[in-house]
Formats: structure tokens, sequence, C-alpha cells
């Protein structure tokens, strides 16, 4: 979760040193030859189950990994890491309310009220705590990204219910693949468009802090995680990721950490807790 955190910090750090889509295809790269090395055996042995279901697997690599890591990057040039790691914190809800939609799981009244005030958090950090802003729809475009990011990592998440039954490695290493694939297009465009800013010397650094950190070890960390306390009890750490992000930013870059960040905190996290209640006794 520390790792995760950090992800925020280092997408406001890549400003003016990288452009966010070699940033994310860049990222991607790396991610793809360290996978790949360490998982070749097990995709080779476990390619025909992930064949079978091929055109899901791309979705969800196009919309967690790649998607989500665009949006994020791009986000980070109009908003602060508090912001973005706070935002963050709604992904739970956000996946509560599509596992309604799309398995039509049951959501209990506890539910309800948690994502009421989750929500509520994430309304205080897009308005910057000022109703003003919410009656005028001034949002900042930063908050925004972010809030479609977590929609599609929401829907990656939602994918894992029927993921093929591999070992996670194949899977990850898999998905890292799309993901480069599917970031390639996007470099295109940037270039295309003339914005593209390829990495300085502090721009490598955070490649392969992204890469080795957020994208690999954070990852196989928590599938680690997984098999030895459970997908409940891990979940659950999740909610660090915010807290973990806005120190971070206070600390490495002196971000400022105001008042309504403090509520919102309490807020997404409060609501996160409210809703998670039943679950967890």
């Amino acid at each position: 979760m520390l790792m995760w955190g950090g992800n925020a910090v280092a997408s406001r750090l890549a400003v003016g040193e990288i452009s966010p889509m070699a940033l994310t295809c860049l990222r991607w790269t790396v991610v793809i030859v360290i996978a790949v090395a360490i998982a070749h055996k097990e995709l080779v042995r476990e390619w025909p189950l992930l064949r079978e279901k091929l055109p899901m697997i791309i979705g969800m690599g196009a919309l967690g990994f790649t998607g989500f890591n665009a949006l994020f990057y791009v986000g980070a040039h109009y908003t602060t890491a508090v912001n973005l790691t706070i935002i963050q914190g709604a992904m739970p809800i956000i996946v509560l309310i599509g596992a309604l939609l799309v398995y039509g799981t049951r959501i209990t009244p506890l539910q309800v009220a948690g994502t009421i005030v989750t929500l509520t958090g994430v309304a205080l950090v897009a308005t910057r705590g000022e109703l003003a802003t919410l009656l005028q729809f001034a949002f900042n475009p930063g908050d925004l990204l972010m809030l479609c990011a977590c929609v599609l990592y929401a829907g990656y998440t939602l994918g894992l219910r029927n993921r093929p039954q591999v070992s996670g490695l194949a899977f990850f290493a898999i998905l890292a693949i799309i993901a480069f694939i599917t970031a390639v297009p996007l470099l295109g465009i940037e270039i295309a468009m003339g914005q593209v800013r390829w990495p300085t010397l502090n721009g490598w650094l955070i490649i392969l802090y992204v890469s080795l950190f957020p994208s690999l070890i954070a990852q196989l960390c928590f599938m680690r995680a997984v098999e030895l306390i459970g997908p409940g009890r891990s979940g659950l750490f999740v909610n660090l990721v915010p807290i973990f992000g806005a120190g971070l930013a206070v600390m490495i870059i002196a971000e400022p950490f105001h008042l309504y960040h403090a509520a919102a905190l309490a807020f997404v996290l409060g609501g996160i807790a409210l809703a998670e209640r039943k679950r967890g006794q």
C-alpha cells in the first residue's frame, strides 16, 4: 500500500520530466521484461487457459492497467497528489456500485450509507470544500480524470471475479503485455500531437520507480498477501493508500494539506469502514 501511495507522488514529480503517455508506455516496457523473465514458464504452460478468455483479459488490461494509469498521469498535471490519493480511496465504493449493476450483488443499508459518506468525501476534494464550486460545476479537470480512472479500475476489479484459473504470475504477465500493446497507440497520438516529452534523467528514475514498485513488487506482495490472509482481509488494507499517498505528498513534495482534505479523508475512510462493517465482523 505504501508503494501504491507513492505512485501519486511519482506522477506529480513526472510533470515536466516525461509526458503521460510516454510514462505509461515505458513503464509497461520495463515491467514486461521483468515479468516475462520471471513467469515465462507459467505463461507457456497456462497459455491454453489464458487464450480461452483472451478478449476479457484484453479488456481488463486496457481498462485497469493502461486506461487507469494514463488518466492518472494526465490528471497529475492538473491536480495535487493529495487529491489523487483521496479520490482513489473511493475505489472500493465504486466497485460496490459496479457489482450491483453488473452482477446484481445485493447492497445492505450500511453499504448504502457508506457509499453516501464516501462520495461526500470525494465531493469535498473535488469542490475544495466550497459549495459554490458544486453549484457552478467548476471542478478541477485533474480530479475528474482521476474519478474516471477509478471507474476504469473498478471495471478491471469486477473482471477479476471471472478471471482464468491460472497462476497469479502468468495472469499478471499477460496483463502487462496487453497494457504495453494498448499503450502504444496512445503514445502515437501524443507524438502526432507534438506533446510527447521523452524522459530526462529524473524521468528515467521515475520510470524505474513506478515500474519496479507500484507495478511489480506491490502487485506481487498483494498476491502473496491474498494467499496468506485471504482476499477479504487483504482488500481492507487498500484503504491505507490515500493515507500513505497524502502523507508522502506532504513530506516529499511539500504539498499543502487543508482542512477540507482532512475532512474528505475522514469521510472516505469512514464510509468504507461503514460499508465493510458487517463483512469485517
